[in-house]
């Protein structure tokens, strides 16, 4: 009965082993903020890169903070300038 017990542990500790990745993470690389941009920006929580500012801004906070329409035409108009 003991070696039972002990074969199942080993088991479920090999099972547990082989499903995660060398971080020890059962994600395959796409954990959250992983989608950086090159400027570092990450898309994914809402980050573009803006040349004028020169740093990441979420376009919706840059428009209601500079007072322009929220849309990508504006926030690349605003940026670029």
């Amino acid at each position: 009965m003991k070696k039972l017990y002990v074969l199942y542990i080993v088991l479920v500790a090999f099972l547990t082993g082989c499903s995660l990745n060398s971080t020890g993470n059962s994600d395959n690389g796409n954990l959250p903020g992983s989608d950086r941009d090159i400027h570092g920006c990450i898309g994914s929580a809402g980050y573009s890169w803006c040349e004028r500012s020169n740093q990441c801004e979420r376009p919706w906070e840059l428009a209601k903070k500079e007072g322009f329409d929220n849309t990508l035409e504006q926030f690349e108009a605003h940026c670029q300038s």
